[in-house]
């Protein structure tokens, strides 16, 4: 019964497809006598249609050997390309993790966006994300790969310009479009030169040819490093991360799939690419440096921010850079169990405080304080989102990272002290946020805060309860590490404690005055400023850019 749904899977990414246009009808101009609210309804049944149709195939493909499938699009002389699709256990898993937490964020919606009049437009951009992120999980063509991420790109445009007739909406949406664009001019590069070098975009075939690829080694690195800038962009790293940041500016709900799978498109692509990147040194050296500095200096950057919404925006470039060090360093395996664990969590986190947002109106940390007392299920669920992204056993995110520390312990141990840094910069970060946020006494705008209605605390307590079992997921599926180095594993969990401590003792007490401030002001500045990238953009890439218009301009 189950090999039925497993043959069919290609269904899946349609699902959402066909709610996006059954809500068309809904659109300005069109129905106005029931209002908007059945589109969301529309594509919230379809997107339980693709989870429960993935979660059927599940059966069929666990413990079996990978299935193929291929649909020929274009047959031109020598030029044959094909919509190739690999079903297994992963694919089917990633399937259900998107179209699960797609509705668990439309469901969140319902209660977040319910005086909206944009829902038809909201949940057909939603279901254009749900649909490209599991045809690209599905999908085993790296140019197939790469129009679909164009797609995404779009639908981040969209989505974070839903609300157009803000100025500061605008530029967040033109300006993540353009600096995303960046990494995919620079990806297209390399999809174009693969072809004639290895003869296939097919992921499968790709790493059997890079087994035995004879390529100059300047020849790999060129191409490897084009393949490298789409990933770059996508999981918003150095120095293309700032669109994370303006993405803010769309609805909160759009950010439960943007900082959880949607950014893991582009490590999706990258750990598919892996066996390629092998054939470049240079280029997974690369990878590791820009992950590095990503992870750190996004976390740095978090501790300095004071929207509660950006707070989580550059752990999310944090992780993501964990991720690169992961692929570079040979650990896809354990690169896809962090983007698992992670984005359960960090789902949490940003369902715990678009809960705080929606009834505090303001998103200024500085201006929260003592909502414990008022909203409890709120504030424990933010502490498992917390718990589960950091390293704190038996939670979740602790068993990846530990594995990752673990084998990194032997060749590069650097990267182990840039992990334990990392991790008690967030577990700093959190805290933090924890503290100004429910800690303390109540404030001007927090006095009326109460727990919201059914839409909005019902997805955030299941993905919450889901958070605290994927432990035991872990070790169902055979992915917890039988011998985990002990002292390695001490030092995350210190890292933890240390980093949480500092910023309950700081954040919690009396002692040192709020808001705080770091001497010389400077420092402050430099990271509250994200590191004064945007400036960099207008003294290098904005001048050139404009000085090259100009001389065009003039030589007319």
């Amino acid at each position: 019964m189950f090999e039925s749904f497993s043959q069919s899977i290609w269904l899946v990414p349609l699902y959402a497809l066909m709610g996006a246009l059954f809500a068309l009808p809904w659109s300005p101009g069109i129905i106005r006598q029931t209002g908007p609210r059945p589109a969301g309804y529309i594509n919230a049944v379809m997107t339980l249609m693709s989870f429960v149709h993935s979660l059927l195939a599940l059966p069929a493909v666990w413990n079996r050997p990978p299935q193929y499938l291929s649909f020929n699009w274009l047959h031109v002389v020598n030029l044959n390309i094909s919509f190739d699709i690999e079903v297994t256990a992963v694919t089917v898993g990633a399937l259900l993790l998107i179209t699960g937490l797609n509705f668990a964020a439309q469901i969140f919606a319902i209660g977040y966006m319910e005086m909206d009049w944009g829902w038809a437009r909201f949940y057909s951009l939603l279901a254009l994300f749900e649909g490209g992120m599991c045809a690209l999980a599905l999908c085993n063509s790296l140019f197939f790969s790469y129009v679909i991420l164009e797609i995404l790109t779009l639908g981040t445009y969209l989505l974070i310009g839903l609300w157009f007739n803000q100025s500061l909406v605008v530029t967040g949406a033109r300006d993540a479009f353009l600096t995303k664009r960046i990494g995919d001019l620079i990806l297209l590069m390399g999809v174009v030169a693969l072809m004639p070098i290895a003869g296939t975009w097919n992921f499968t075939e790709l790493a059997v040819w890079a087994k035995t690829a004879t390529i100059s080694p300047t020849t790999a690195n060129l191409l490897c490093l084009a393949l490298l800038a789409g990933p770059l962009a996508k999981c918003a790293q150095f120095p293309l991360h700032l669109w994370l940041d303006e993405a803010m500016e769309g609805p909160m709900p759009a950010s439960i799939l943007r900082n959880t799978v949607v950014v893991s498109t582009g490590a999706w692509v990258l750990i598919k690419l892996e066996p390629v990147f092998a054939l470049s040194p240079l280029a997974t050296n690369v990878m590791i440096w820009i992950g590095a500095v990503t992870a750190i200096g996004a976390s740095a950057i978090a501790i300095a921010q004071i929207d509660i919404k950006r707070c989580l925006s550059y752990s999310v470039s944090a992780y993501m850079g964990l991720i690169f060090i992961a692929v570079g360093t040979g650990q896809s395996q354990t690169a896809l169990t962090l983007l698992f664990t992670y984005s359960i969590a960090m789902s949490v986190l940003v369902m715990s405080t678009g809960n705080i947002v929606w009834n505090n109106i303001s998103q200024d940390i500085t201006q929260y304080g003592g909502v414990w007392s008022r909203r409890p299920i709120t504030g424990i669920c933010f502490l498992v989102g917390a718990a589960s992204l950091v390293a704190l056993p038996p939670m979740g995110s602790f068993w990846p990272l530990s594995e990752m520390a673990d084998n990194l312990w032997g060749n590069y141990p650097w990267l182990v002290g840039v992990l334990l840094i990392v991790n008690g910069l967030t577990a700093f970060s959190l805290v933090r946020e924890f503290c100004l946020i429910f800690g303390g006494q109540p404030k001007q705008m927090t006095v009326r805060s109460f727990e919201a209605f059914w839409p909005l605390m019902l997805p955030m307590t299941v993905v919450m309860g889901f958070a605290l079992h994927v432990p035991i997921l872990l070790k169902q599926w055979n992915l917890l590490k039988s011998n985990p180095n002990f002292t390695v594993a001490s030092f995350l969990v210190i890292s933890t404690i240390i980093g949480g401590a500092t910023a309950a003792y700081i954040y919690l007490g009396e002692r040192i005055a709020k808001p705080v401030q770091f001497k010389p002001k400077a420092i402050q500045d430099f990271f509250a400023y994200d590191l004064y990238t945007a400036q960099l953009y207008k003294i290098t890439i904005v001048f050139v850019v404009g000085l090259v218009s100009q001389i065009s301009e003039s030589s007319r």
